[in-house]
């Protein structure tokens, strides 16, 4: 079992940055790709980015550039900086962990852990 709790959300500019935290705690943090997604109200939830156990990363289209997605091993801890926000960044921000591999860790549905979720709002 592994726990996720995400902090850092907030109400920011358009242009402004945001970083988000996951704290995990449980079974080994280090074997988990651990991703995040958002979900803006009535919409699907979208990959934002992930990272793997080995450092490499993974992007969504919409947030490359601009985004960038970290994670300390030692610390237990992943990381989503957010620069350059934008109002269609609006949405409640998750935090997940997976076992899954390649383009797989882009897919919702193959986490098998999940945080609470953190707002971010990002105001024009």
């Amino acid at each position: 079992q592994v726990q996720l709790v995400e902090s850092g959300g907030g109400l920011v500019q358009a242009g402004g940055s945001l970083t988000l935290s996951c704290a995990a705690s449980g079974r080994t943090f280090s074997v988990y790709t651990m991703g995040w997604f958002r979900q803006a109200p009535g919409k699907e939830r979208e990959f934002v980015a992930a990272i793997r156990w080995s450092g490499g990363t993974l992007y969504g289209d919409s947030v490359k550039g601009r985004f960038t997605i970290s994670r300390n091993n030692a610390k237990n801890t992943a990381s989503l900086q957010m620069n350059s926000l934008k109002p269609e960044d609006t949405a409640v921000y998750y935090c997940g962990a997976t076992t899954a591999m390649g383009v797989f860790v882009q897919l919702s549905a193959q986490y098998q852990y999940w945080g609470q979720g953190t707002q971010v709002t990002v105001s024009s």
